[in-house]
């Protein structure tokens, strides 16, 4: 496993990130594709024994039960100060007027309850996980701050924004002497590149760290057109990201066949070793249901690809739909918006 500096820190995370969305009980509601706790630990500890050090998760994955898992997992198998562990904000995780968003009320009370859930007393990197129209974002970035300051959470990031938003954050909370964030999870992949136009740039100009998440399009980029999965099978989110694209995306996904084919590696490796050599990538966010998908993707890193394996997979880009941000009055708490 290689690591590098998340973003402008001296903290050191892998160049693999393991997602946790999978992990929960299918009886949650959030999906019926996840893991039990039993084959998620299997997960978790594979991870570990990879070099994975990085693990993301959020408060309404499986609405709470990811976490408990994946705190369980690292209280067992880890030593706690060298693991990075993030969670994330935003998405309602309960009926009412104050059951999400990002109010200075709501995130106050939900890390307290993601720490509770997690067994910790801080998270390394707390995300808020979309953009809050509702709330002043000076209520937002001072609530952060003075969760840091309250040693709750390391470090802040963000996730799925428009660049101008991500851009006022900033500047709201350097105005202030607030703590800023360190880190964007953006929606990035072979076959959606819309972050390129604004938002990867500014991660660059500020020294943000891109942790993108999607990095393999829902395994579009994995495997065969045809290949069914369980989250295929149950998982609506994918053809509204990818499903108007698909002739047009189909040309990327076997260039990344033929290019995988032609070097003896995976289609995984593929396109990780593709984001993984754009530089405002730190670390893609992947997720695993299966130990192989683990091993496939920790394999990505050190594949190194030429300049001609790099334009010969984008050369064909076509420009998509905007999702991953939202705007306002489409907030769902699991529909199309993600």
């Amino acid at each position: 496993m290689e690591y590098t500096k998340l973003g402008n820190t001296g903290m050191d995370v892998s160049r693999i990130c393991l997602g946790c969305m999978s992990f929960g009980s299918a009886d949650s509601g959030f999906h019926k594709w996840t893991l039990g706790e039993e084959d998620s630990r299997v997960i978790v500890k594979r991870a570990l024994d990879l070099g994975i050090n990085f693990f993301d998760t959020a408060n309404c994955y499986s609405y709470g039960s990811s976490e408990e898992i994946l705190g369980r997992a690292i209280k067992d198998y880890a030593n706690r100060d060298e693991v990075v562990v993030a969670t994330k904000v935003f998405i309602p995780m309960r009926e009412g007027r104050n059951g999400g968003g990002l109010s200075r009320k709501h995130i106050m009370a939900e890390i307290d309850h993601s720490l509770k859930r997690l067994g910790m007393d801080y998270v390394d990197l707390y995300i808020i996980h979309r953009w809050d129209y509702s709330t002043p974002i000076e209520e937002t970035m001072e609530a952060l701050h003075d969760i840091v300051k309250a040693g709750k959470a390391r470090y802040i990031g963000a996730s799925a924004m428009f660049a101008w938003q991500f851009a006022k954050a900033q500047f709201t909370a350097q105005m202030h002497g607030w703590t800023k964030f360190i880190s964007m999870q953006n929606h990035y992949n072979l076959i959606y590149r819309e972050e390129e136009r604004e938002m990867i740039p500014l991660c660059e100009d500020m020294k943000v760290a891109s942790t993108p998440y999607s990095p393999l399009a829902s395994g579009r980029l994995s495997r065969g057109a045809n290949a069914d999965t369980a989250r295929s099978k149950n998982d609506p989110i994918q053809s509204v990201k990818y499903g108007t694209t698909e002739a047009e995306d189909q040309i990327i996904i076997d260039r990344v066949a033929e290019i995988a084919e032609k070097r003896g590696i995976t289609r995984t490796q593929t396109a990780l070793a593709w984001l993984l050599h754009k530089p405002a990538v730190a670390s893609p966010v992947i997720g695993a249901t299966k130990l192989a998908h683990l091993d496939d993707s920790a394999g990505a890193v050190g594949v190194v690809l030429s300049p001609e394996e790099m334009q010969f997979l984008e050369e064909a880009y076509v420009p998509h739909r905007i999702t991953g941000a939202i705007v306002p009055d489409s907030i769902k708490i699991h529909g199309v918006q993600v």
